[in-house]
C-alpha cells in the first residue's frame, strides 16, 4: 500500500498534465491566424484569447470592443480573439461602408444569434438570418412609415400627460426635491411601447408593480446569469444550445407571448385598427397563402415567430429609449447652459405652434436634435455591430481574403469616442452636431442605429418617443445634481447595452408658470 499511494498520485498527476497540455494546445492552434495574413493582431492569452476581461464581467461588451479600438488606432483592421475564435475588428470608414452598405450580401447576417431551441431568440428580426430576415424586414417596414409614426406620436402624447400629471403627484414646487428619475422615465417608455406596439394601457406611471414594467426588469437583469447569456448571444453563440439559454428571460417570453395571443384574438373577433404592430401582424398572418404554407422554406407569419418580433420590438424600443433619455437628463444637470437652452428652443416652439404636439413639430427641433445626437454619441446604447462574412472576401486593396464565417465586430463605442472625429470626445458638446460640424465629419464615424440595410427599423419611433419625454420634462422641470448623484457616471460591465450602473437621483424644481 505504502508504493500504491505515490504511484496513483503520479498517475494522476500525469492525465491532469496530458489533459492540460492537449487543451492547451488546442486553444491555442489558431493563434498566429491573423499574423499569417498580415493583420495586425492583440496578443491572446492560452484558453481566453483576448476575451478574459469580457468573460470575467470587468468590462462590458462595448468597452470591451471599445478599448480594443483606442488601443491600435495606427492600423485599419485588428485581429483578435475570442477563446480560440479569430474574429477581426474594423477600424477602416470605408471598409465598414462596404460591410454595411456596398458589400453588404457578403456580411448580410449577424454573427450573433440564438439556437432551435429558442423560438424567440432565432425567429425576431435582429437575430433572425437570411433570406427569413429580408422576408421579415421587408414585411415590418410598413409599421414605421411617416403616416404611422404621425399616429403613433399621438398614442405617445396621451402617455406623455400621464408623465405630466405623475410629475404634479410629487409636488415639486419651491426649492423641489431629488428624486430618481431613471425608474420614472422607464415607466414613461413602457407605457409607451405596451400602448404603441400592444394597444394596452400599462399604467407603469400609476402602478409600478404593472406587469409590462415587471417584464421589462426581468428581460434587462444584470445577473452573472443574466450577463453570461447575453455574452454568449453575442460572442459564442454556438454555445447557448449546450446551455439551454433563452435570448429571452423565460418568464418574460411566457408574459409576452399571452399579452400578444390575446390582443391578437380580440382583435381579429372584434375588427379593431389602430395602425400599429399589432395590425401588421395580422395582416402578416392572415395574408399567407396556402402556398406559404405548404412550403416547408419560407417563414411563417404565425405562432412564436409573430411573438418575436413583438418581443423584440418590447425589449429594444423600451429600453434604448429609456436609456438614451436618462443619459440626456444626466447631462443637462451638470451642463445648466445646455438645458437652459434647450428649454428655451422648446418652449418657444410650443408657444409658435400654439401648444400642440405633432411628429413633424417633435422631430424639426434643431437644438433637441443637437442634445440627442450628442447624448448617441457618447452614450451609444447599442455599442458595437457584428457580421459574418457569409462568402470568402477579399478585402479592396489589398491581398487579405477573409475567410467565409470569420466574425466581424465594429465598436460604434470606439468611433464615437475617437479624437480624430469627435476631438475631446468626452467632453458633452451638442455643438458636434450644427450643421456645419456635420458637414466635416464622414457619416459613418456615428452610426447610434447602424447603417445599410440592417439599420435600425425603429429608429424614427425610439428618436419621437424620448424626444417627447425630454420636451414634457424640461419644458417644466430644472434638473440639477445633488448629493446623491454619482459624479462621474459609471457604466455597468454587466450589461450588454451601455447602462448607468447606479440610479440617477437628480433634483427636479418646477419651473414658476
Amino acid at each position: 500500500m505504502a508504493f500504491f499511494v505515490p504511484i496513483w498520485l503520479v498517475n494522476c498527476a500525469i492525465i491532469f498534465l496530458s489533459i492540460l497540455a492537449t487543451s492547451y494546445f488546442y486553444m491555442t492552434r489558431n493563434f498566429n491566424y491573423w499574423k499569417k495574413k498580415n493583420i495586425v493582431e492583440k496578443k491572446p492569452l492560452p484558453f481566453f484569447g483576448n476575451y478574459f476581461p469580457c468573460f470575467a464581467l470587468q468590462t462590458s461588451p462595448g468597452d470591451f470592443l471599445k478599448d480594443l479600438h483606442a488601443e491600435h488606432n495606427s492600423v485599419n483592421q485588428l485581429g483578435f480573439y475570442i477563446f480560440d475564435k479569430p474574429c477581426l475588428l474594423v477600424r477602416d470608414l470605408e471598409l465598414v461602408n462596404r460591410i454595411l452598405v456596398k458589400d453588404f450580401n457578403a456580411f448580410c447576417d449577424r454573427y450573433s444569434g440564438s439556437n432551435s431551441d429558442d423560438p424567440l431568440g432565432v425567429a425576431n428580426l435582429f437575430t433572425l438570418q437570411n433570406p427569413h430576415w429580408k422576408t421579415v424586414r421587408t414585411k415590418l417596414s410598413p409599421t414605421f412609415t411617416s403616416g404611422k409614426l404621425k399616429q403613433m406620436l399621438q398614442l405617445m402624447v396621451k402617455v406623455g400627460k400621464d408623465l405630466d400629471r405623475y410629475f404634479e403627484t410629487l409636488k415639486l414646487e419651491g426649492e423641489g426635491r431629488v428624486i430618481e428619475l431613471r425608474e420614472v422615465v422607464a415607466r414613461y417608455t413602457t407605457d409607451v411601447i405596451a400602448t404603441c406596439a400592444y394597444g394596452i394601457e400599462a399604467n407603469c406611471l400609476n402602478n409600478p408593480n404593472a406587469e409590462f414594467r415587471k417584464c421589462g426588469k426581468r428581460i434587462f437583469n444584470d445577473s452573472y446569469k443574466r450577463a453570461f447569456e447575453l455574452r454568449s448571444f453575442f460572442f459564442t453563440p454556438g454555445i447557448t444550445k449546450l446551455f439551454g439559454m433563452q435570448f429571452f428571460e423565460r418568464t418574460s417570453s411566457e408574459f409576452l407571448r399571452k399579452v400578444l395571443w390575446d390582443t391578437l384574438t380580440q382583435r381579429m373577433k372584434n375588427g379593431i385598427h389602430r395602425n400599429d404592430l399589432i395590425d401588421t401582424l395580422i395582416q402578416l398572418k392572415n395574408g399567407q397563402t396556402e402556398a406559404d404554407l405548404n412550403d416547408e422554406g419560407s417563414f411563417k407569419f404565425d405562432g412564436d415567430n409573430l411573438t418575436a418580433q413583438a418581443a423584440i420590438y418590447f425589449s429594444g424600443g423600451s429600453e434604448t429609449t429609456l436609456l438614451t433619455i436618462a443619459f440626456t437628463l444626466y447631462e443637462l444637470a451638470l451642463q445648466p447652459d445646455i438645458q437652459s437652452r434647450l428649454r428655451e428652443e422648446i418652449t418657444s416652439a410650443l408657444e409658435e405652434n400654439g401648444g400642440n404636439i405633432d411628429y413633424e413639430w417633435v422631430m424639426r427641433l434643431p437644438y433637441l436634435g443637437m442634445v440627442v445626437s450628442e447624448t448617441l454619441r457618447k452614450y451609444p446604447v447599442v455599442p458595437f455591430m457584428d457580421r459574418v462574412v457569409n462568402t470568402d472576401y477579399k478585402i479592396p486593396g489589398s491581398d487579405t481574403v477573409l475567410e467565409k464565417h470569420t466574425p466581424i465586430f465594429i465598436s460604434v463605442f470606439g468611433f464615437h469616442h475617437d479624437p480624430e472625429y469627435f476631438p475631446d470626445p468626452e467632453k458633452y458638446d451638442p455643438e458636434r452636431f450644427s450643421n456645419e460640424n456635420k458637414q466635416t465629419r464622414p457619416s459613418r464615424a456615428y452610426m447610434p442605429f447602424g447603417d445599410g440595410p440592417h439599420n435600425c427599423i425603429g429608429s424614427r419611433f425610439a428618436l419621437a418617443s424620448l424626444k417627447l419625454g425630454l420636451i414634457k420634462i424640461v419644458s417644466k422641470y430644472k434638473l440639477f445634481p445633488s448629493k446623491d448623484t454619482v459624479i462621474p457616471l459609471r457604466l455597468n460591465p454587466r450589461t450588454f447595452f451601455t447602462t448607468m450602473d447606479h440610479d440617477l437621483f437628480l433634483k427636479v424644481q418646477k419651473i414658476d408658470d
